[in-house]
């Protein structure tokens, strides 16, 4: 009950923040264009959504198997990390006021996937789909590297690892942890991918400013927030987060890389009033 609940609670969330984000950042010209030309931009698409939802389905199949191999591994770097940050997290949860947990702990739960469903719903609205190509390939890569490091190497976050630190939001609100665990094992922490793919977004939202100069500003709050959170709710080290900006920009970097290699030279993808006028041509 209470995990079918907050998954409610979180895509209702979501929704309310993606048309709230909608109305800010977008005007009535692009939705019409995108009504009358929402076919040519899914046919466009299909052979990316196609690949990443193949390798999510892959994903979620093999998660029991990789587990198991890192278990059989037993490449535990929990005490390494330990010994290299040590209690920075814990010192975090001591300064920062306790009244802002309510607040960090709802944009850990809704604004990250906020950032997620947004960024495509708005790259789906752009006249060229180049944006969208990049950001889903970006996702897949960030989340086939974080999945090959969580299979070679056990970390435990720092509420799990030290009696300094407190799981602060699953102390409070023990639901959430039903969907954590639904999704995620304890030992998936380095790096952290709620930091690597926020920041993704907010890597593409800064290269996407000319469109949408507005969602620069949105994304990059509600990036800080969510990263921010994943330590000072204690579920990730200093290590993991530094770990997810490092992935994040190898990501960005490598599905720029590969959808040029598919589709072309990045330099013939039109932005601002060129990309309206390239859409009104056709």
């Amino acid at each position: 009950m209470a995990l079918g609940f907050v998954v409610s609670l979180t895509v209702l969330v979501v929704c309310i923040g993606l048309l709230g984000t909608c109305v800010i950042c977008l005007d009535r010209t692009a939705l019409k264009r995108t009504a009358t030309d929402y076919d040519r931009r899914l046919t466009e698409i299909s052979p990316y959504v196609g690949v990443t939802a193949l390798f999510f389905l892959g994903k979620r199949a093999t998660h029991g198997h990789s587990l198991r191999l890192s278990r059989a591994l037993d490449w535990d770097l929990t005490a390494e990390i330990y010994a290299i940050e040590g209690e920075f997290v814990a010192v975090m949860q001591d300064v920062v006021p306790e009244a802002t947990l309510e607040f960090f702990s709802a944009m850990y739960m809704f604004g990250f996937p906020f950032l997620l469903v947004t960024a495509l719903v708005l790259y789906f609205l752009l006249p060229t789909q180049r944006h969208l190509k990049e950001l889903l390939i970006a996702y897949l890569l960030n989340y086939f590297i974080g999945t090959l490091l969580y299979t070679l190497f056990i970390v435990y976050g720092p509420r799990n690892h030290l009696s300094s630190v407190d799981g602060l939001m699953y102390s409070f609100y023990p639901q959430t942890q039903e969907v954590t665990a639904a999704v995620s094992a304890n030992t998936n922490v380095f790096p952290s991918l709620h930091t690597s793919l926020a920041v993704v977004v907010m890597l593409f939202a800064w290269r996407s400013r000319e469109e949408y100069p507005r969602w620069f500003g949105i994304s990059s709050f509600v990036t800080s927030c969510v990263v921010f959170s994943t330590m000072y709710l204690g579920i990730h080290w200093l290590i993991d987060v530094l770990a997810g900006v490092l992935l994040a920009l190898g990501s960005v970097i490598g599905a720029e890389r590969i959808v040029t290699r598919v589709e072309g030279t990045a330099g013939s993808v039109p932005t601002g009033e060129d990309a309206i006028a390239s859409d009104a041509s056709d």
